[in-house]
């Protein structure tokens, strides 16, 4: 296969060849990767990405594809303060990007959005988001989305929220009856923009049917006090102008209802629940109520749709069991992927990326457990597949481990599905140290494929046992439970029961076992420890909830309390809980990380912890980052905490 070289790709490769000699486990893992986010133009002639600059920023880079093209910088974002999140073409010469920001008031805070578009040369900067001004009620926090592109063009689709003022006398000002969401064409080039939706104050989303036309509206419930309401109703129109009719409501929290997730011509596609899993779901827009199950897992739920190309038509369904799959429904791409990935071969997952207008262009992703992954470039007129980017260059070369997709007894007899690690050419780990490494969530789970935590850990000589206990996502009602909160005894001792069997089985040394956990994942590591302080020798939390009425009243200033409240319930187990209010039940080192940028977990909940545990003389360590979030995505923060907790868990378990 032919390797297309870019400046930014020598440059990292040769980067990495000159610096063998002093290769850093924490820095190569702990680096973000190298591209990112990539498309390909409607002709397929260029290709845009996403770069790192400097350890948080990102530049966005064009690329022709024509011979000896050089990458070209078009927008730049430092990281501190505001980050490129996305970026797509809208037309061969321009592309419209994302910004995502945090603002801090005194009380809280909180993210922005911004939409913007440039030139592929980086000249017509113009921002697509509305603008507030000095007379405006209120901020503008979410600055709309693109929906749809029309690469013809140059214009997009787009929600945008309006935000009323008393300008009055001229033609910029707005009034409060036309407050709330719409949906506007907008010109990329110049700004200009048609309303095709009028402002709706209760509209939360619209559909488009990949045609320009919006047929799909998502409404908000009624609102308690000003919080909202978990469901959400959704209405439907039979043409471009038709009125608007129930299709159906959703609840996240009961997952009882249908969720639209993509319209595509006549019919909505979503998720709907069958027999206590959620199936994929089609209905026709007639207002019969008609819906067919397009497929229905085997014990697991379906995740979502694969959408492809730029009118992003529904091509499958995507679920996970041991492994991520793609059920594809367009049998031409279908037998063309399974060719694809005979020829990329090595057991990768091979996924479409983006396509070319006329889709005889595609580029793909492929990847696994043992390879961060490799961007392709498929001709399909030329018949040619030619290697692009790779990933993560600093770990080319570098021996991974394989992800072993596992089951252990809980306490109970139930089986619990998770992935075992082990250090790079070992093919047990009898005698070895061993991480338990519980997700965050706690409606999420692990999935098969490269986890540069669990990579890193392995490759430091730890087995790394990832459990998927019951309150995780994707495995149907009965596993989720109440949630991961409501229900932690159950999840708790899942992960608790997972050290054991590590024990009782052989698989790692019973004195040398850590658990570590980042979000959820560090509440889990903290509350295993206050469950049974025996299991456990060390515990590293990373941005953890600590205090489970704090999350709560966390969330008060923003309209889903009520939503974040019913999640976490009252109760006993609240108190019981919460690892900060039973910190003297710990009797092991603790590390913990947190960003003071954090808005998914507030630092508090890691300053209340260190209170707690000084207080309870717990020997502990708390490591803030300033001015990063929940992610910490940032290499030389992530190649801190890989240091630190690696050199942490090797005094306790490795002395």
């Amino acid at each position: 296969m032919k390797i297309l070289w870019t400046g930014l790709m020598a440059w990292a490769l040769c980067g990495a060849t000159a610096g063998a000699a002093e290769w850093d486990a924490a820095v190569a893992f702990g680096a973000r990767e190298n591209v990112r986010n990539l498309h390909l133009s409607p002709d397929g002639r260029s290709v845009a990405y996403l770069a790192p600059s400097g350890t948080q920023g990102d530049t966005l880079y064009t690329l022709s594809l024509e011979s000896g093209a050089k990458a070209v910088p078009a927008l730049l974002a430092d990281g501190k303060g505001e980050r490129l999140s996305h970026c797509e073409w809208v037309a061969n010469d321009r592309l419209a990007c994302t910004l995502v920001g945090y603002l801090r008031t005194v009380e809280y805070l909180s993210y922005f959005t911004r939409e913007v578009a440039v030139d592929a040369d980086g000249k017509n900067l113009r921002l697509l988001s509305d603008r507030v001004n000095d007379h405006s009620y209120g901020n503008l926090a979410y600055g709309g989305s693109i929906l749809e592109r029309i690469p013809e063009s140059g214009s997009v689709l787009m929600e945008r929220l309006t935000v009323p003022d008393d300008h009055l006398g001229t033609r910029i000002a707005t009034t409060s009856a036309q407050s709330g969401l719409r949906v506007d064409r907008v010109n990329t080039r110049t700004g200009d923009a048609v309303t095709v939706e009028v402002p709706n104050p209760l509209a939360e989303a619209y559909f488009p049917d990949g045609s320009g036309t919006v047929r799909v509206m998502a409404v908000r419930g009624p609102r308690q006090a000003g919080y909202d309401s978990p469901e959400t109703d959704y209405l439907f129109r039979r043409g471009a102008r038709g009125k608007w009719e129930s299709l159906s409501q959703w609840n996240p929290l009961t997952r009882t209802g249908f969720e639209p997730l993509a319209v595509v011509g006549e019919r909505v596609y979503g998720l709907a629940p069958r027999n206590g899993y959620l199936a994929a779901v089609s209905m026709p827009l007639n207002g019969t109520g008609e819906s067919e199950v397009l497929f229905a897992g085997d014990g697991v739920d379906v995740a979502g749709f694969a959408r492809f190309g730029y009118h992003q038509r529904v091509v499958g369904v995507r679920y996970a069991d041991d492994y991520v799959r793609t059920e594809y429904t367009d049998a031409d791409l279908k037998a063309l992927m399974a060719k694809l990935a005979k020829a990329i071969a090595g057991g990768h997952a091979v996924q479409p990326v983006d396509a070319s207008l006329d889709e005889r262009k595609l580029l793909l992703y492929a990847g696994s457990d043992q390879d961060p992954g490799v961007y392709y470039l498929f001709d399909r007129d030329a018949r040619k597949l030619e290697t692009f980017l790779v990933a993560r260059t600093p770990l080319e070369g570098v021996a991974l481990s394989p992800m072993r997709p596992i089951q252990f007894p809980a306490h109970d007899g139930t089986q619990i599905p998770g992935y075992l690690t082990l250090p790079p050419g070992h093919e047990d780990a009898k005698g070895l140290p061993a991480i338990v490494m519980p997700h965050g969530g706690p409606a999420a789970r692990d999935v098969w494929g490269f986890d540069w935590l669990a990579q890193f850990y392995a490759h430091q000589g730890y087995a790394v046992l990832q459990p998927n206990f019951r309150g995780s996502s994707g495995y149907g009602d009965g596993w989720f439970q109440k949630n991961g909160f409501q229900s932690w005894q159950v999840a708790i001792g899942d992960i608790i029961d997972g050290a054991k069997w590590l024990a009782a089985s052989g698989v790692a040394d019973p004195s040398r076992i850590a658990v570590v956990g980042w979000s959820y994942g560090g509440y889990a590591a903290l509350q295993s420890a206050v469950v049974d302080s025996g299991v456990f020798k060390a515990i590293v939390a990373i941005a953890p909830v600590t205090d489970l009425d704090l999350l709560k009243e966390e969330s008060r200033p923003y309209s889903n309390f009520h939503i974040v409240s019913d999640y976490v319930g009252s109760g006993p187990h609240v108190r019981e809980g919460s690892p900060a209010l039973n910190a003297g039940k710990i009797h092991v080192p603790v590390l913990l990380f947190h960003g003071d940028e954090d808005r998914n977990v507030d630092i508090e909940q890691s300053r209340k912890m260190d209170r707690a545990l000084t207080a309870a003389a717990v020997p502990h360590e708390l490591v803030v980052y300033p001015g990063l979030d929940h992610a910490l995505d940032d290499s030389t923060a992530r190649t801190d905490l890989l240091r630190r907790s690696d050199a942490f868990l090797r005094k306790i378990l490795m002395p």
